[in-house]
């Protein structure tokens, strides 16, 4: 890999080195930068499109504007590659050697230049809000900027951003990045109205902007640089909110992301010279396509059900469903919240909606899974993936799902351990109509398993006990495999507890009574999760329960084998810890 020591970038220390510029070094600059993404990105994964989209920008921003006394917040931050490149941390791209020295997204504990650990859509706008009237308040003069995507306009925060932002009597400017893509395409009346702005140049008069009384600029050429400079100068210091909608290119620069920028919005390493992935596909049947195949048959065979899904279809394998029955599916854009009422509206309406979300961008609608679907009681069905420990950004953290669900009434939170289990969990649920059932979809590989032992009515869970003595290993989901390792070399019970909040009482009451130490394994936060369910359940009986899962910090990049060392979820840890406890409690019977 190339070092790059004759690139400008190498001369850029903060912003103030970046003012010193001419403008062909910028225009040098923009191609360096992409250049870097590229490779980076190549080698290590990451958010391509938005960041190819974004650079000229980015460098006409730390031109015109005083960082870190000008703020700028953006908006889930996955386009901030070329922003922390020109803010002290281009090594990160320059060098291959410090590729993990950042992480991607902003991150006020990297540098001073980022404001907020950011990795959720739609907040940019609301959270500069709040910026610009402490401003107010204190006597400041800096400019405060929000920049955010046309896909994250599709969420419902924004727009309540956008409703207290049009009335700040003093400076705060909102960059629209216009592309015309959110993670898959964009969906809803937004689409319409921003195509009319832009094809107008920004004359349109349908201008809901200027209709809520923002001044409004716009900009044709958002990857012209000097284009950008000009409208940046334009709005600094202006002492009223501005709308300012840019026209950009999601991909600019790199010729596969603009032929598919769905698939190049975020990438897993790939040859640069074909565009191909290394690490090719497995075709073995997966948690996700055992689902896409359930939903199918279902539908086949008369179900009205409606997969449903917040703009990440690609995250499910949902364009099947798509293109085989395009009247059963919908995404209702970057909009989580939607998702859940939406659904919940279906099913009211006698339909069966089947929702699919992502761990972590599940906490978005939690009142919506509370109040529109637990409250009412209706039969949703959700499926939840990404659920588990995990060496994501403290932003994309995906140990939260059980706790959120878990603790609702009326839900059920299933938790299958093979394919085949998984297949009758979601059959179940599609046709049962008593009350909404969530699934938590393995992330890890799983065997397909076999059809002996599946429950026929998952409302009334029974554990599936392989016996063994002394110690009973409770083990939820993706940590089955966790608890069979274990299990095996202590000759101990192994439990499937199938569902991480519906207690089987009888079983959980001779587990106690048969055995000396009970543990659950849990690939979730600990903190109000399963494990101390079971812990609270039997805290009046004479057994010993340890639970094992994460503890409730943010990790941030960590590495998994890290996080499962500090939280002793490797297999000689847990089997040291219970002869220990064994021991210890045989010398206090002494």
């Amino acid at each position: 890999m190339k070092m790059h020591n004759d690139y400008l970038l190498n001369k850029i220390n903060n912003p103030q080195d970046l003012k010193k510029l001419t403008l062909p070094e910028m225009e040098q600059l923009a191609t360096e930068i992409r250049t870097l993404i590229l490779e980076k990105d190549a080698a290590e994964g990451g958010h391509l499109g938005p960041d190819l989209g974004i650079v000229e920008a980015t460098i006409a921003y730390h031109f015109v504007f005083d960082a870190p006394k000008d703020k700028i917040v953006w908006d889930v931050s996955h386009q901030t590659y070329p922003h922390k490149m020109l803010t002290g941390r281009a090594t990160a791209w320059l060098d291959p050697a410090h590729y993990e020295d950042v992480t991607p997204y902003s991150n006020p504990d990297e540098s001073e230049y980022d404001y907020y650990a950011i990795g959720h859509t739609s907040t940019s706008i609301a959270l500069a809000t709040g910026m610009a009237k402490a401003r107010d308040l204190i006597g400041g003069h800096e400019n405060i900027m929000a920049l955010i995507g046309d896909g994250s306009l599709t969420g419902g925060l924004a727009f309540e951003g956008l409703n207290n932002a049009a009335v700040e009597p003093h400076n705060l400017v909102v960059v629209v990045n216009d592309n015309q893509w959110s993670i898959d395409e964009n969906v809803g009346g937004l689409v319409t109205t921003l195509a009319k702005l832009r094809t107008s140049n920004g004359k349109a008069p349908e201008n809901p902007f200027t209709a809520m009384g923002f001044d409004y600029r716009y900009v044709a050429n958002g990857n012209n640089v000097q284009d950008m400079i000009t409208a940046f100068k334009a709005v600094k210091d202006i002492d009223h909110p501005i709308l300012l909608h840019i026209n950009t290119v999601k991909g600019m620069g790199y010729a596969p992301a603009l032929k598919d920028e769905e698939a190049h919005h975020w990438v897993m390493p790939f040859d640069l010279k074909t565009d191909q992935p290394i690490k090719l596909t497995d075709t073995k049947p997966t948690a996700k396509t055992v689902a896409i195949e359930t939903i199918k048959e279902q539908i086949t065979q008369g179900q009205k059900i409606m997969a449903i899904n917040a703009a990440i279809p690609g995250v499910f394998g949902l364009d099947e469903i798509k293109h085989d029955f395009p009247k059963n599916y919908i995404d209702v854009g970057i909009a989580e919240q939607e998702s859940v009422a939406f659904a919940a509206g279906f099913a009211k309406e006698g339909g069966t909606p089947v929702l699919f979300e992502n761990s972590t961008f599940l906490q978005r609608a939690f009142d919506q899974l509370s109040h529109d679907v637990a409250a009412n009681n209706l039969p949703v069905v959700m499926l939840v993936a990404g659920g588990g420990i995990s060496a994501e950004s403290k932003t994309h953290l995906g140990i939260f799902d059980q706790v959120m669900i878990s603790n609702l009434p009326n839900w059920i939170y299933l938790a299958p351990t093979t394919l085949t289990e998984e297949k009758a969990m979601l059959e179940w649920a599609i046709k049962q109509k008593k009350q909404p059932v969530a699934l938590k979809m393995p992330t890890n590989i799983v065997p397909n398993g076999s059809a002996e032992s599946l429950l026929s009515d998952y409302s009334q869970i029974k554990y599936q006990v392989k016996a063994g003595k002394n110690i009973a290993i409770l083990a939820l989901g993706d940590f089955y495999s966790l608890g069979q390792q274990v299990a095996e070399r202590l000759g101990a019970t192994l439990v499937n507890p199938i569902s991480a909040n519906i207690l089987d009482q009888p079983t959980l009451d001779h587990l106690a009574a048969t055995h000396q130490l009970i543990i659950t394994l849990e690939d979730n936060i600990l903190d109000g999760g399963f494990g101390q369910k079971i812990a609270a359940y039997l805290g009046k009986q004479n057994v010993k329960v340890l639970n094992y899962g994460q503890k409730r910090i943010y990790t941030d990049q960590t590495p998994l084998a890290k996080i499962y060392q500090e939280n002793h979820l490797t297999v000689e840890q847990i089997i040291d810890d219970l002869k220990n406890s064994l021991g210890n409690s045989r010398n206090e019977k002494k």
